[in-house]
């Protein structure tokens, strides 16, 4: 086997790591949000279908698939058609630039006669390790919102076209909070690739020269801000409560996809837990130390790799959790706040916070 052709194998098996795990994110978290829901409202949820009602996600699956595929009448079909795989597209390409595990050295074997990663060669758990990461991850993210819109004008529904509206003024207006409060982080760590980042956080903060604490970014005074920031910026994002505008069911019916049945309203039900999947793994990249252990020094091996894949997993679950908490904790906002608010306070604040941290930077505090 040559060296191409390791290279090609690799790839393919971070990809089939980064897609399978995508894939399996969507029938977890509606099983996590009907029972989180149920013991935060004192209820039961779902029990029937399998032990605690864990195969309830595969029911549902199998409804949309076999539900009939209705498109209105006076609905502009290729667009109706197309809208809901432009929120697939985002959610499974920007995951490609996040690291997931500590990078290792993979032996030098003989199998059959052949010699596989001769001399040894180095996996590093990205998908697509590039320079400028995270600026690719708001290039592909920012295109999200078209397949919003798309689907609202299509359908030629009015609530359908009013959710499109909504939510391309909120994503605009809070993607601006969220893409400077990340700026934060990178000038910290002086590089756009996510793997500096994370390296930059591996360290620790030492108080009165006995207590370590991570040196994750959230535990920094100057970039505490940055991470309240870009955390509310990502539901405001994901078209989350309370911030679920697009497809307010108290006056909107179910916004841009009222008009979707199937396995199309499925795609889109797919791509919203995909892309909470998405900034949770953001949000743990930048502010949490992605996959760094805390007090740990992982080995620079498969079971080194295994611990901070596992520990990057950890992180995204209590992430996605309070994604669930906060839905069913806080209700939603008038419309109004929300555009005062992404305009009026977090936009200013993010600007502020960047000559905060500029400030440590230079005084050499970080």
């Amino acid at each position: 086997m040559n060296f191409d052709s390791t290279d090609i194998i690799l790839s393919l098996v971070k990809i089939a790591i980064v897609v399978g795990a995508l894939l399996n994110v969507t029938p977890i978290m509606v099983w996590v949000e009907r029972r989180g829901s149920a013991l935060i409202q004192d209820r039961v949820g779902p029990n029937r279908v399998g032990p605690f009602g864990f195969f309830q996600s595969i029911a549902d699956a199998l409804k949309f698939i076999l539900k009939e595929d209705l498109i209105p009448a006076q609905a502009s079909k290729w667009l109706y058609t197309i809208a809901p795989m432009f929120g697939l597209i985002p959610a499974l390409t920007t995951i490609a630039v996040v690291p997931f595990g500590r990078a290792f050295v993979i032996p030098e074997r003989i199998v059959f006669g052949h010699t596989l990663f001769a001399g040894g060669r180095l996996f590093e758990p990205i998908a697509a390790d590039v320079n400028i990461g995270l600026l690719l991850v708001f290039a592909l993210s920012s295109m999200g919102v078209y397949g919003i819109v798309t689907a609202g004008w299509s359908s030629n529904n009015k609530y359908s076209l009013f959710g499109g509206i909504r939510a391309s003024a909120q994503m605009i207006s809070y993607e601006l909070a969220l893409t400077l409060s990340a700026v934060s982080a990178l000038m910290v760590a002086g590089s756009l690739r996510l793997v500096d980042v994370v390296q930059h956080q591996t360290g620790y903060f030492v108080l009165f020269n006995t207590i370590k604490i991570p040196a994750w970014n959230v535990f920094s005074p100057a970039m505490f801000l940055s991470f309240v920031i870009f955390t509310v910026a990502a539901f405001a994002e994901t078209n989350r409560l309370p911030f679920d505008f697009a497809e307010a069911d108290a006056e909107l019916v179910a916004g841009y996809h009222t008009e979707y049945s199937s396995m199309k309203f499925a795609l889109f039900f797919m791509s919203e837990y995909m892309a909470m999947a998405t900034i949770s793994a953001l949000i743990v990249t930048l502010f949490f130390g992605g996959w760094d252990i805390p007090w740990y020094d992982e080995p620079a091996t498969f079971f080194g790799f295994l611990l901070s894949a596992m520990a990057f997993v950890a992180k995204i679950s209590v992430m996605l959790f309070v994604f669930v908490w906060v839905r069913w904790t806080i209700p939603r906002l008038k419309y109004d706040l929300l555009m005062k608010a992404g305009w009026k306070v977090f936009l200013p604040l993010a600007v502020l916070n960047i000559v905060l941290v500029a400030v440590f930077i230079a005084n050499h505090w970080i």
